[in-house]
């Protein structure tokens, strides 16, 4: 029994089937090996992914530690941090000190000038980089999580030849894969380019949110790849393109070179258009049609460095929060000596405890060359994202007005890291997408099942009698449709997983955690049957099944990483704090997940609905002009408040703002692909001699 894909779901919107059916195209075929986090839906524990904890070697931590001393050095005496926030830049010559320390370069191989680190030293230097600018540690991940990653790991010999060094020694790199109208929807790509009969590239559009993108040496550009059809002449989508693209090349127009933000203001994201760029064949990345899968590796990478970052600056703000509790007095009393501020301590204890386990893990997974790891990513992103800023937004409220102030520090961290859990893929998407592709593979068997053996109205009764008697007498499908429909019907639960890999000391949390993988199965398949075909538009309850996916893989990494602590013979006051965190961590995630089981069967959401719904027929009554309109919206540009600019600093670049033309994110004119071939041809589009790139860095 071939299971059917989750697009083929009966009485799901005809939108909807359509959502999921691009999602699947753009993920592309799932890895055979099922993950960690897939194994848990299906109510396995898959020991040998987590246990033993994952080391780097002696070598390369030695290598890592030695570098690591060194920035430390320079964090703590020469970086300008209360400069790049108050200033909204990086000081050009910060970015050098960088890439003279090796920082810039360390995941590019020595070859090309690089430190050739793995992902864990690498995560282990963005932490460190995090606790003290925030703005700092996201351009040094962009840089090179995404920038030059797909150069890495997809580029050719001449290409890394060409490009790897002048990444790794002198020049930043931007990854271009967001636009006006696009963000998490990765696939709709509105820029294009259209491939010439010598086999180049013609590339228009327009990019954003692009960081470092102003004074970048090097542009990895994500494109709709439009492609002449030999029969009718006319161009057709072919998949997305990954293409390398430098300054120097004719047409590249960056218009806007930073805009006034929040947080991690140092950072500068410049806005891109592409007008008739000529990109040689050679820069093409990876395969013709196939950008996607280069788009999608980087962005796990992504994911985990900035985890990294937020879980450096949350474990800094840790510290400094209990200090300020155990030295400041209210009542003669230590605010710590309260309750309240107890939990929260507590809290921050256990939640940073799991955030690096979490984190270590998932790079180990990396390092090692799992297959199956993207659920994984999502998880660690959401987790540290998330419960990183809470652990800062309590040190917020145990300094009170001290911790709102600027000198004290903390309120900086507090702005740059509420970002996180916006970028690299909003966390209300990406638990939608834990709940979709961790149990996705199960959901299609349960399908292909149900198909089998249930009436369907769209058939006549004598097909219905025929495919049924057939189905119920494959022993295939009988096979795995008969524990199903006790678990469903009769509340028959498969047994728990053995967990066997854990020290002595540590067998009631293993086999607490156990149960809670059993549970957790069991609830998927109950909400699939609860909700049928809704659950595809019903994100309140796949938040909650993510959410439970998330807490049980934070209890994993937390589990094996407490194993290896015990193993190696830790001891002392932060050991005793880790065992007492990693102790509470269980308790009190139990008790959160069961919570998720109860609110999956007897919740609000129906209300909720009827709430929102009323909620947003008032608002159509308001007038647009008085409120802002995203830029992208089908109401057109124009049709909201206009944004103000005349009390906040702007960043200009060069060339005319597609803004101030009549006409939509990605709207180009009727494209003639002669013409386009004729200027390809004829040179015009592209650079006679090479011009070298800006050297003025952010200035």
């Amino acid at each position: 029994m071939a299971n059917k894909g989750l697009s083929n779901i009966k009485g799901v919107s005809k939108a909807d089937q359509q959502m999921i059916q691009d999602i699947e195209t753009m993920m592309g075929p799932e890895p055979e090996d099922m993950g960690f986090m897939k194994n848990a839906f299906w109510g396995r524990f898959r020991e040998d992914l987590v246990f033993p904890y994952p080391r780097e070697s002696k070598d390369e931590r030695e290598k890592c530690d030695a570098l690591l001393e060194e920035l430390e050095e320079y964090l703590e005496n020469e970086h300008p941090a209360v400069e790049i926030d108050q200033e909204q830049y990086i000081p050009q010559e910060s970015i050098d000190r960088l890439f003279d320390l090796g920082v810039m370069g360390m995941i590019i191989p020595e070859e090309y000038g690089g430190l050739g680190l793995g992902v864990t030293s690498y995560n282990r230097v963005l932490e460190m980089i995090g606790s003290y600018c925030a703005s700092t540690a996201v351009m040094v991940s962009a840089h090179q999580s995404i920038g030059c990653k797909a150069l890495v790991m997809f580029g050719d010999e001449r290409q890394k030849e060409d490009y790897l060094p002048m990444v790794a020694r002198e020049k930043l790199s931007a990854f271009c894969l967001s636009e006006p109208n696009v963000g998490s929807d990765a696939a709709g790509q509105e820029s294009f380019s259209v491939k010439t009969e010598d086999g180049d590239y013609i590339l228009n559009g327009e990019k954003k949110w692009s960081t470092s993108g102003a004074f970048s040496g090097l542009m990895t550009v994500m494109c709709k790849n439009m492609v002449k059809n030999e029969e009718t002449g006319e161009l057709e989508e072919r998949g997305v393109n990954a293409l390398i693209v430098t300054p120097d090349m004719d047409g590249v127009e960056i218009f806007e070179n930073n805009r006034a933000k929040t947080g991690i203001r140092g950072t500068w994201q410049a806005r891109f258009r592409f007008n008739d760029v000529h990109v040689p064949k050679e820069n093409l990345l990876h395969k013709e049609g196939a950008g996607l899968k280069v788009a999608l590796n980087c962005l796990n990478y992504g994911r985990c460095t900035l985890s990294a970052g937020v879980t450096g600056a949350a474990k800094a703000a840790m510290n400094q929060g209990i200090k300020w509790a155990q030295t400041r007095y209210q009542f003669k009393r230590p605010l710590a000596d309260f309750e309240l501020v107890q939990q929260k301590i507590a809290r921050m204890s256990a939640l940073t405890y799991a955030m690096d386990a979490m984190l270590y893990m998932m790079t180990g997974m990396l390092d090692r060359g799992d297959k199956d790891i993207m659920v994984e990513t999502a998880i660690t992103k959401v987790f540290c994202s998330h419960y990183g800023w809470e652990v800062i937004d309590d040190v917020m409220t145990v300094m009170g007005g001290e911790g709102y102030m600027e000198e004290n520090e903390l309120e900086r961290s507090w702005r740059d890291n509420r970002i996180h859990a916006i970028v690299e893929g909003s966390n209300e998407v990406m638990q939608s997408f834990i709940f979709a592709y961790g149990g996705k593979q199960l959901a299609e068997q349960m399908i292909s099942i149900q198909d089998a053996l249930t009436w369907d109205t769209d058939e006549s009764i004598g097909d219905n009698l025929s495919r049924m008697f057939n189905a119920a007498t494959n022993p295939t499908i009988m096979q795995k449709a008969i524990p199903l429909g006790a678990q469903l019907f009769l509340g028959y639960k498969p047994s728990a997983p053995d967990i066997r890999s854990v020290h002595p000391a540590l067998r009631e949390q293993a086999e607490q955690l156990a149960t809670l993988v059993q549970k957790h199965s069991h609830y998927v398949k109950l909400v699939s049957k609860w909700e049928r075909e809704d659950i595809v538009k019903h994100q309140a309850q796949q938040a909650r099944v993510a959410d439970n996916a998330i807490y049980i893989f934070a209890l994993a990494t937390s589990l094996s990483k407490m194993d290896d602590q015990l193993r190696t013979g830790e001891y002392g006051p932060k050991f005793e704090r880790d065992r007492a965190a990693f102790e509470y961590l269980f308790d009190w995630f139990d008790n959160k997940i069961h919570q998720n089981f109860g609110e999956m069967r007897r919740n609000a959401d129906e209300k909720m609905r009827v709430a929102a719904e009323a909620a947003r027929r008032y608002n159509d009554t308001l007038p647009n002009k008085e409120y802002y309109i995203h830029e992208g919206s089908p109401l057109g540009r124009g049709a909201g408040k206009d944004v103000p600019t005349e009390h906040i600093k702007q960043f200009p670049g060069e060339g005319q703002d597609p803004r101030a033309i009549d006409r939509s994110p990605g709207e180009t004119a009727e494209l003639e692909v002669d013409e386009l071939e004729e200027k390809a041809a004829s040179g015009d589009g592209a650079p006679e001699e090479p011009k070298p790139a800006a050297e003025d860095g952010v200035a």
